[in-house]
């Protein structure tokens, strides 16, 4: 079940991050500047998703597999 929980977690956070980076292209491209809303919640989603994957992925320092 936990193996469960991490593969979901991982591709959640994948699929936020990869939202993130549309949504930051989606903006520039349509001329918005760096301060723009899309910019700043792409920025943000983007990085939301790879602290996620970071961090379900990374092993736990106290256990030894």
């Amino acid at each position: 079940m936990e193996r469960i929980h991490r593969q979901s977690t991982v591709a959640m956070g994948a699929v936020l991050a990869v939202i993130g980076v549309v949504m930051v292209v989606r903006t520039v491209a349509g001329g918005g500047g760096p301060f723009a809303v899309g910019v700043v919640v792409g920025a943000l989603l983007a990085l939301l998703g790879a602290a996620r994957v970071f961090l379900a992925t990374r092993r736990p320092r106290g256990r030894r597999a």
